[in-house]
This record gives structure tokens, sequence and C-alpha cells, in this order.
């Protein structure tokens, strides 16, 4: 199994099944602060697209992405992407204060918007999305990638989306991250920048919360943030958790941090727990120690008829084909808007509620 180092430069294999012939679905890159912008293009390409123009304000970051998708040329400025009735869709990972001011943008642009998540940093900025999107008809639509680009991920709720563990009662997400400190740019440690761990790293468990328990809302129980061992990066919240009620009844717990020892053969071990009626699964997502090579991708399943393991690393990703599917037909199969935002709104107020908590300690 590979190592990475950090989840700075993680980037899952593309592997999804084309559903357009090339040159029916165009989208360009506009900018690339966060390695996550590779995985966002990989899928898209994956399914179909092309990735005409590349634009970001550093010429490096520009000539880092064309040596990865080769097809794509150098846009001289975001208006040339922003003018081509070619391009569709713009894929976007600037830093996350900036997400939304480029969004509205590529919206205004009558262009569809892919961005890395967080999507926004303030619950200001979701309004006005909200607003956006309602006045143009385009997508505003976040990558969350631990669930979408995560194979074990996509097994589980294919699972619970066919009834095999029952109604869902609880589910349980821990996700560690590796700090990797030293390559970190400075925004990353400006909690104005990043809008705090809940809304960063957090928004991915919100949005697996709403769809493995099929929600359309949740009320917060408990959230807190902090910094515990990072002194000489005082703007840097290296610790987060949160447990919410969602509207079918279930409970929902999660615990986010940037404590990923060096002995870890990746950047972290991502566990879901789902317990439902008739059962409940595991989702190892990034790491199974307990298997020889220490693979990714482990699914573990226990109900009536004993306990399975089931390897994910041949699934591929759906997302990024229905994704283009519905921008070409007006649908919402791979997500769904209000979904999208709901997840990004229920971590921005948890972030709000453990800050407050900060206030009054």
């Amino acid at each position: 199994m590979a190592k990475h180092s950090s989840g700075y430069d993680y980037v899952p294999d593309g592997s999804a099944d084309a559903v357009c012939a090339k040159g029916d679905f165009v989208f360009a890159a506009a900018g690339l602060d966060h390695g996550h912008i590779f995985a966002q293009a990989s899928g898209l390409i994956s399914a179909g697209a092309a990735c005409k123009l590349v634009w970001d304000p550093d010429r490096a970051k520009v000539d880092e992405f064309i040596k990865r998708f080769p097809e794509t040329r150098a846009a001289a400025s975001l208006d040339e992407i922003l003018d081509d009735d070619e391009i569709a869709l713009v894929a976007n990972a600037s830093v996350p204060a900036d997400r939304f001011g480029m969004g509205a943008r590529v919206l205004d642009a009558e262009k569809h918007f892919f961005v890395d998540k967080p999507p926004f940093t303030t619950l200001g900025q979701l309004d006005a999305a909200r607003r956006l999107v309602r006045a143009s008809g385009k997508k505003y639509m976040p990558y969350y990638s631990e669930r979408i680009h995560n194979q074990a991920a996509e097994k589980a709720n294919e699972l619970v989306k066919s009834g095999a563990i029952g109604r869902v009662l609880q589910v349980l997400i821990l996700a560690p991250h590796r700090l990797s400190k030293p390559a970190r740019p400075a925004w990353f440690f400006d909690r104005e920048r990043y809008g705090g761990i809940l809304t960063d790293i957090g928004s991915h468990q919100f949005e697996q919360f709403l769809e493995f328990t099929g929600s359309r809302e949740a009320h917060l129980n408990f959230a807190r943030v902090g910094n515990m061992n990072n002194p000489d990066t005082p703007g840097l919240q290296d610790f987060g958790e949160a447990s919410l009620a969602t509207d079918t009844g279930a409970s929902c717990y999660c615990r986010v941090d940037w404590f990923t020892p060096d002995g870890l053969p990746v950047w972290g071990d991502g566990r879901t727990f789902i317990l439902g009626t008739e059962g409940y699964i595991e989702i190892r997502k990034y790491v199974d120690y307990s298997l020889p090579g220490n693979p990714s991708q482990m699914l573990y399943i226990t109900d009536k008829d004993g306990t399975r393991k089931i390897d994910c690393r041949e699934m591929k990703f759906p997302f990024f084909g229905n994704f283009i599917l519905d921008i070409l037909n007006g649908t919402e199969n791979a997500m769904t808007q209000e979904h999208a935002f709901k997840a990004a709104e229920l971590s921005m107020k948890a972030q709000v509620l453990a800050e407050e908590g900060l206030e009054h300690a």
C-alpha cells in the first residue's frame, strides 16, 4: 500500500465509468491552493469530462496541474475561463475563505461550480450562495471526498440504502488527519482563512451523517474545538468534536483532529461505525492494520447471518458520472443541492456553537 505523508497530497484513484463522449462535457480548473483539486479533476475526467483550461495566480501551481493533466491548457486569466462558452463547470480549491467569492463569479458567468470542502467559511456566504443558485439555476457542489471519493464509504452507503442493516440508529465517525506542519501554507493556521476545524474537515462528517441516516435536518447537541498541542500556531484548531440528533431519530457523533502519529503508514485512520436495527457496519477507510499489507477500503458488516469482510478496492465512484449527467440533464442524482448545503450549514453551526463555548470557558 502506498504511503501518504499527509492528507494534503492524498489523491484517490479516478476510477469511474465514462458517461459521455469526449468533448461532450468540458470543464476548467481555477484556484489551486489545495491538492484536492487533482482528485476533483481526476474524478471528472475518469467519468468522461475534458479539462480545457486551468488558471491560478501562481504559475508553478498551473504547471504542476498541466503536468498531471497534459491535455489542459493554461488560461491567461480567470476571465478567459469565464468567457468561454464551451466550459460548463469550474472546479476550484482556493483558500477556503475565498471559495465563495470564486463561486459567485462562476455562477454569475452561467457556469456550474465544483468546489473543494469546505464550500464556505461563514453562514452569510451560504445564505448568499442559496440565493445565487435559485437565481442562476446552476449547481454549487462541494467535494465531500470522504464519502463520494472513498470506495468503502460508497459500498457502505449502498448497503445501508438496500436495508442490509435495517433502520440506522447511530453513526459514529473518527476522522484523524496528519498535520505535516512544515508542509502547510500560512493560511492553514489562520482561523478566518480556513474556517475552523468543524467547518473544514468536519463538513465531511456532517455530509455522511445526513446521507447514512437519510436525514434532511438535524439538531446540534454539543460541539467543542480547541488547540490542544500546538501553542506555536494559536490559530490552528487541532481537535474538534460534535454530536447531533437527526430528524429520523438517529444520533451522530464525530471527532476530527490533527493527531495522526508518524508511525501510521497513511495520513489518517478514518473509521465510521453505522448501527442499524438489524446489524452494523464498520468502515476502515484508509488502513486496516489487522490484515497483511495494511490495505485500505475495507468494510465489515455484521447481521443475523454473521460477520463478513468486504474488500471494496474494485469499486468505482458513481458520484462523478452522476454529477456530469445531472448538469447535462437537469437532474439531482449525484447529490441534491439542499443536501450539500445542509451539510455545510450544520458544520458551520457546530463551529459557532463550539466557539461560543470557548468564549464562556
